[in-house]
């Protein structure tokens, strides 16, 4: 199944164009966008379609296959990983949730935004974005 959903970048966003394509796929991934087998644009055309440097994409796509993220089928295009079994324990799953939600929150805060903040933004962007991820 081919990726419908154009992937976005901003080219005024002061964020490495790298770390926004990167960022962008990951957050596809992670809302159910683009779910476990989903075929990705080929670095060619991404980088057609983003007006941005072939070998930016080919990085992002080369270091999420090293992440387990993403996979190449040699001749036929790069795909959504399935994920690995969870076989982590809860606690330490925890632990890195934690350790997430920490930089973000800090990140968040040196950017003048508060909890409350993140939480209805979050909120909101979830409601409209993705039926599977909606929360009530």
């Amino acid at each position: 199944m081919a990726c419908k959903t154009p992937l976005q970048i901003d080219p005024s966003d002061p964020t490495p164009l790298y770390a926004q394509l990167d960022r962008a796929i990951r957050l596809g991934i992670s809302i159910g966008r683009f779910p476990p087998d989903t075929q990705l644009p080929t670095v060619r055309q991404l980088a057609v379609d983003l007006s941005i440097n072939l070998n930016t994409v080919a990085k992002v796509y080369r270091d999420l296959e090293r992440a387990g993220i993403l996979e190449t089928r040699r001749g036929i295009g790069t795909f959504v990983k399935s994920p690995a079994p969870k076989a982590m324990a809860r606690a330490e799953r925890e632990r890195l949730l934690t350790v997430l939600e920490d930089r973000f929150l800090a990140e968040a805060a040196a950017q003048g935004f508060s909890a409350d903040q993140l939480l209805a933004h979050l909120i909101r962007r979830l409601r409209k974005g993705n039926a599977a991820y909606v929360v009530p």
